[in-house]
């Protein structure tokens, strides 16, 4: 760098000026670079989420309308009867 104009005329300041922008520009965007690539892979071991449960399951069909008030009603009633662990007796079972 120079201190005096030697033959570069007024335009070294402008281009110094300008580098030295690009620099702290190129800093930023890698800071924030990093930031967000650490950000994006947990750091901590992954639990499962928990399968929900028939009820659930049953009302977010209904809240979604994809059933009727009579089959929410009734389907909830069959999985009171038959509640998780107990099994529906089949066809030939009585």
């Amino acid at each position: 760098m120079f201190w005096y104009d030697h033959g570069m005329g007024g335009w070294g300041w402008v281009a110094m000026s300008f580098s030295m922008v690009l620099l702290v520009a190129l800093a930023v965007m890698a800071v924030v670079l990093l930031l967000r690539s650490v950000d994006r892979f947990p750091s901590g071991p992954v639990e499962p989420r928990a399968a929900p449960s028939a009820k659930q399951v049953l009302a977010e069909r209904f809240a979604r309308g994809e059933i009727d008030e009579e089959e929410f009603e009734r389907s909830l009633t069959v999985l009171r009867e038959h509640g998780p662990g107990r099994s529906r007796p089949g066809p030939g079972e009585g």
